[in-house]
């Protein structure tokens, strides 16, 4: 072969190739971008609009519907998600795979810029690509004040965002922060409603009088020889704002003062965060799509101690770090690091047992290095990131690189041991099996193909693998027929390398020939090998889930606290309450301590909590802790705690979403009670929570205006609207710029205690009248949603259905649909409907992706098989080891999760999937070496039992040295213990097992399958398709 003569001709050539490889492999690796998964392009937008103290049933009436109406037609979008609580509302937006999203970004503005109105005090929509971006974060920081420093630190919002939101904007690498638990400020008029009434102030002529006063500019002058611009200066500062005339009386002028006082102070608190124990500011971080984690969180870890030092140490301010992801990625890079080289030093060593001669082990194991640093190259050219799954797929190609420079080796010392001198015997070693080793490499990278295509989150989760695997196979070829017959011809002296085993292999080759010496035996070996599996694999194949957990430090739990619960009431009754019974987990008077943790309420969301444990490995045990002890007894309030999922979003982890759509929210609320009872019976253990609550009970001041009153006193609905906002959190009166920030300017009355009072409340009106918010009105105490969800425009209640860390997503589903649905549906109208969504339709998806890239893998491998042996019979013979190897890997997998049964097992989730894959083109190699080698045999003039006896004796060493290497080089990954294996533990323990069976019996199935023409007169060659 020309490439091969080449290399024999210019060794140093060889070398200088080989040493230019490993410059540029370790130059992309130090290019490449470094994080904890792969990033999955999620094709989402997302649309969110403030609204300040609006209800949700506002909020959907005036923000969402209108927004939903131009959104509905956007070209590409698959479904429409949305959800309006207290002061905000939000749009999801799904779209097809592929779909262009600058123009599909583009769209959604100007869509949105054709909604006909917002209410007045309504902020404009802030638009965003790619989804949440909360399970995206990957710092948190809880910014708490120093001792001696009285100040509240919610006070500090404004401060954070002039100074250190801004400064950690400006990380490279940093997409965007946010903050929770702080409060921004406003200019807030508290007016005595008495008062006005009293002197007969009509309120909503203050918004007018408000509105008009403003800077006016009116050009410019020429006085003398300078020109001057001209200027009204008609805005009040706020320490003036009390001056503002608002009527004239018996020649007195009734100031604004007379019945209000103007301040700038902080909003109503909406949201409190407490870390620690204490009240703080938290602060998040959100990368830019793929950058380098460990980069962009050294660079936010030296921005913060910069600020720490300066600006936060100044304003009495201290900043801790309570979520570090980078802290998970290095330990998981590290370990898989650490498998990946004890996986080489396995597989050099089972080597070394086989060959027993140090300079031929170094020459077949100069591939590794060779192959890694190759896929260095094309993962930085592909633009590709170093993640978890890259790095296993590193792990994984370390015994599969071996095997073509195994096959070439041994077969240019079996040139050797025939008399032919170096350079002639590593050219005709490697021509010979060229064929062979050419249709393994091909078919192991055409495997992996339609996993490269694919476009759903599976196929871009996988991708990096695939590349990563297929790169070094590849490399290894051109390896094998370069690097080690050059090596081969140049370093190792000797005809031969010596065989200590030899007596072994020809005993286990007289057996494998006496086993399958006669018709009988053969046709018993080929339907106990054939049909045996296939029953195995209907027996014993496990239930499928989605995406393994991980086991990250991060402690999350939630709780559904009862309808009405006040953010104020909720810090004293169960913020202080969880306060205190952590104490002793972070004080250090109990064994289990907590590095850290934070805890927050938000009206519409509830309390939430989350941390870190000191020793990682008592996570589980804390956990119990939360549920146990933490969490519970709290009057009508439900709540949870789980390890953080390492693949988060609402098609990530294990959460199983049940949407109940009807056009009657009451029915939907008894669908939804009767589906949260049924999901407790029958998942016991499982974690259940409904979105929005399970009973319409918000409490309700509903006002109903007596429109015949209010127009006999001069208003109309809109100024009786103003003046109950008043009475409420605020009417908005517009904007005050003090030169550096822009505030709301809010007129509201003194606080009222009982809706008594609010109804007594005095109000003067247009026609001078003096009137009662009750004579207006009809006070009515009544409930309302906490929280409006709707998806494609109807009205959605949804049960997120968390199974138990013991039963896979697949049998949670089954006992869904068999045991939770109809009862669902009995409570429910014949128009309504139920879809499983979230990660059950993602698993659906993946599902049926995985199982066509699977049957395409198989079609690939024959054809190509086919072409290689020119015959489509002897290509199905390769193919009729498969089940053997699958149903290895199921055994294995088995056995593992019986193993890990106590810790929660190993589920046969994506991740363990892919392993198939990858053993289909592992196993079929050794079967193309047999069957090729047989047919060789057969073409020289062999009988058919000369031809196999000659393909078993001579490829028996190969075939278990390649089978050795490589199952000993994915060892470590299936069995060690540490940060990130629960990863790829079962990919690992698939092959491992696959290989291993395949091995044992493929050397059995396959001679028997080719015999089976045993009785035609020697040298009769099978008849070619």
């Amino acid at each position: 072969m020309k490439l091969t003569r080449i290399s024999l001709g210019n060794p140093v050539a060889v070398i200088v190739a080989g040493i230019l490889v490993v410059i540029f492999g370790a130059l992309s690796l130090m290019r490449l971008p470094v994080q904890m998964t792969p990033e999955i392009e999620r094709p989402e937008i997302s649309v969110r609009t403030s609204w300040r103290a609006s209800a949700p049933s506002e909020i959907e009436s005036e923000i969402i519907e209108p927004q939903e109406d131009v959104l509905r037609s956007v070209p590409g979008l698959l479904r429409m998600s949305s959800s309006a609580s207290f002061g905000s509302g939000s749009i999801q937006m799904e779209f097809a795979i592929g779909t262009d999203m600058n123009r599909a970004l583009i769209e959604v503005m100007n869509r949105l810029n054709q909604v006909p109105r917002y209410p007045i005090d309504a902020n404009e929509p802030l638009i965003s690509v790619g989804g949440s971006s909360f399970e995206k974060v990957i710092a948190w920081f809880a910014v708490s004040r120093k001792p001696g420093n009285d100040r509240p630190i919610e006070s500090y919002q404004d401060f954070l965002e002039e100074n250190v939101i801004t400064r950690l904007e400006r990380v490279p690498g940093v997409s965007r922060t946010g903050t929770f638990g702080g409060r921004t400020h406003e200019v807030r008029i508290t007016f005595d409603p008495y008062k006005a009434a009293n002197i007969g102030l009509d309120l909503t002529s203050i918004s007018s009088e408000l509105g008009s006063n403003a800077n006016v500019s009116a050009g410019s002058t020429e006085v003398g020889r300078r020109q001057f611009t001209v200027r009204f200066s008609g805005k009040y500062e706020v320490e003036s704002l009390g001056d503002l005339v608002l009527e004239w009386r018996e020649g007195k002028p009734i100031r604004l003062k007379d019945i209000a006082r103007i301040e700038l102070t902080m909003v109503d608190p909406t949201t409190i965060l407490h870390m620690n124990g204490g009240a703080s500011i938290g602060v998040n971080v959100t990368p830019e799509s793929g950058v380098n984690v460990l980069d962009v969180m050294a660079a936010l870890k030296e921005t913060v101690a910069e600020l720490a030092a300066n600006e936060l140490d100044r304003a009495g301010l201290l900043i801790e770090q309570n979520y570090d992801e980078s802290v998970y990625v290095i330990g998981s890079i590290a370990m898989v690091r650490n498998n990946l080289l004890l996986g080489m030093t396995l597989a050099v060593v089972v080597l070394w047992w086989f060959l027993r001669k140090f300079r031929a082990t170094l020459i077949v194991a100069l591939s590794i290095p060779l192959c890694l640093f190759a896929s260095f190259i094309v993962l930085n050219i592909t633009g590709r990131t170093l993640n978890i799954i890259s790095l296993a797929g590193l792990a994984f190609a370390t015994g599969m690189v071996l095997d073509a420079a195994i096959v070439v080796l041994e077969n240019i010392f079996r040139q050797r041991e025939a008399g032919r001198d170096g350079d002639d015997a590593s050219e005709r070693g490697t021509v010979q099996v060229w064929g062979a080793l050419v249709a393994s490499t091909a078919t192991t990278v055409a495997i992996f193909m339609p996993v490269v295509f694919l476009e759903d989150e599976a196929g871009q989760l996988f991708s990096d693998l695939a590349i990563t695997i297929s790169a070094a196979v590849t490399a290894s070829l051109i390896v094998a027929v370069t690097v080690l017959p050059s090596a081969a011809s140049n370093w190792v002296r000797g005809s031969a390398i010596e065989d200590v085993h030899q007596h072994w292999w020809r005993w286990i080759s007289n057996h494998i020939m006496t086993w399958t010496g006669t018709p009988q035996r053969r046709r018993l070996w080929i339907a106990g090998l054939t049909i045996i599996p296939l029953a195995l694999l209907w027996v014993l194949k496990p239930p499928a889930d989605y995406l393994p957990e991980g086991k990250r430090n991060f402690i999350f739990g939630f709780m559904l606290a009862p309808p009405g619960l006040g953010v104020e009431t909720a810090k004293k009754e169960v913020m202080e309450v969880i306060d205190r019974r952590l104490d002793q987990y972070i004080n250090g008077e109990n064994p289990l301590q907590m590095k850290s943790y934070f805890l927050g309420t938000s009206p519409g969301f509830g309390t939430f909590i989350g941390g870190r444990a000191s020793d990682p490995a008592d996570v589980d045990d804390l956990i119990g802790v939360f549920n146990s002890e933490i969490l519970p007894g709290f009057p009508d309030t439900f709540g949870f705690a789980s390890r953080r999922a390492i693949f988060g979003g609402a098609r990530g982890g294990r959460q199983i979403n049940v949407d109940l759509q009807a056009d009657s929210f009451e029915s939907l609320i008894q669908g939804g009670q009767a589906g949260f009872q049924a999901i407790r019976e029958a998942l016991p253990g499982a974690n259940v929570r409904p979105l929005p609550g399970l009973e319409q009970a918000e409490p309700e001041l509903r006002l109903i205006p007596d429109d015949r009153r209010i127009a006999e006193v001069g208003w109309n609905r809109s100024r009786m609207a103003t003046v109950i906002r008043a009475m409420g959190d605020g009417a908005f009166m517009g904007e005050y710029f003090d030169g550096t920030r822009r505030y709301n300017v809010i007129m509201r009355a003194e606080q009222w205690a009982t809706p008594e009072e609010l109804a007594a409340m005095p109000v003067a009106t247009a026609n001078g009248e003096i009137q009662t918010i009750g004579e207006l009105t009809k006070v009515v105490r009544t409930a309302g949603p906490s929280q409006i969800r709707r998806v494609d425009r109807k009205r959605t209640l949804t049960l997120q259905v968390t199974p138990p860390g013991s039963m896979a997503l697949e049998d949670a589903i089954g006992v869904i649909d068999e045991k939770v649905l109809p009862v669902i549906m009995e409570q429910l109208p014949k128009d309504a409907s139920i879809q499983l969504r979230g990660t059950a339709e993602a698993l659906d998806q993946a599902l049926k992706s995985m199982s066509g890239s699977f049957s395409l893998a198989i079609i690939i491998l024959y054809l190509l098989i086919s072409a290689l042996f020119r015959s489509f019979r002897d290509s199905l013979l390769v193919i009729m080891t498969i089940p053997m190897a699958t149903v290895g890997g199921i055994i294995s997998l088995r056995l593992i999760d019986l193993a890990l049964f106590a810790t929660g097992g190993q589920k046969m989730d994506l991740l363990t999937m892919i392993g198939f894959v990858i053993l289909l083109g592992l196993v079929v190699n050794n079967a193309i070496l047999l069957v090729y080698r047989a047919r060789d045999g057969e073409r020289e003039g062999m009988s058919r039992k000369e031809a196999v006896e000659s393909a078993v004796r001579l490829r028996l060493r190969p075939i278990l040295m390649s089978t050795m290497t490589s199952i000993f080089g994915m060892l470590p990954l299936m069995l060690m213990p540490g940060s990130g294996t629960e990863l790829y533990r079962g990919m690992a323990a698939v092959i491992v097992g696959g290989m291993l069976v395949s091995a044992l019996f493929t050397l059995i199935l396959l001679p028997s399958l080719l015999r089976s023409g045993e009785e035609h007169k020697p040298g009769t060659l099978v008849t070619q398709v």
